[in-house]
């Protein structure tokens, strides 16, 4: 975030001096108030810049077999060019090289889900999947793994067929 802002500060100084010497190579024919407009337009083409790559370069760092389930995109009245360019800012990805299953209980997968967002901390939650029923639950107090690799205690709940989560953690074989 620190970099990101010294960017943008960056960017501003740079445009108010470009401005500052096409005003000197034009023989200050140009308005002096166009120097603090190119500073400004340029402050906020880097900013707009760094939120449209955020989930490319966050993404790119992400370690081998990580595997990004979903994606939310976001629009806002205050910013216009994201109604025709929506910006991902949030994403889920599933750690699909730790996740386990029991030998008794194959349909069962336990991994972790990992929650990405623009200016937020990453989010860790580890979810177990019942891929034959179509259903997954968050893995909270009370959840009990028996020895037989049984659970009891897991709030289920049923997900649509196209779960994008219960797909990465199911291999796209789920049936619901």
């Amino acid at each position: 975030m620190f970099l990101e802002l010294l960017a943008t500060i960056l960017a501003g100084v740079g445009g108010a001096g470009v401005m500052m010497l096409v005003t000197k190579l034009t023989g200050s024919r140009l308005p002096r108030w166009l120097t603090p407009v190119a500073a400004g337009l340029a402050m906020i083409g880097v900013t707009i810049s760094n939120e449209y790559s955020w989930y490319s370069r966050t993404s790119a760092s992400l370690p081998e077999g990580m595997v990004i389930a979903e994606t939310v995109e976001n629009k806002a009245a205050f910013r216009p060019w994201t109604l025709a360019f929506p910006y991902v800012d949030r994403f889920v990805a599933v750690d699909e090289p730790n996740a386990r299953t029991h030998d008794d209980h194959p349909g069962l997968v336990l991994a972790d889900l990992y929650f990405y967002g623009r200016w937020a901390t990453v989010h860790k939650l580890p979810v177990l999947a019942d891929c034959p029923g179509g259903k997954r639950a968050a893995l909270a107090d009370g959840i009990a793994f028996n020895a037989d690799g049984s659970v009891t205690g897991a709030d289920w709940v049923s997900s649509a067929p196209d779960d994008a989560v219960l797909k990465a953690l199911c291999g796209g074989d789920n049936a619901t």
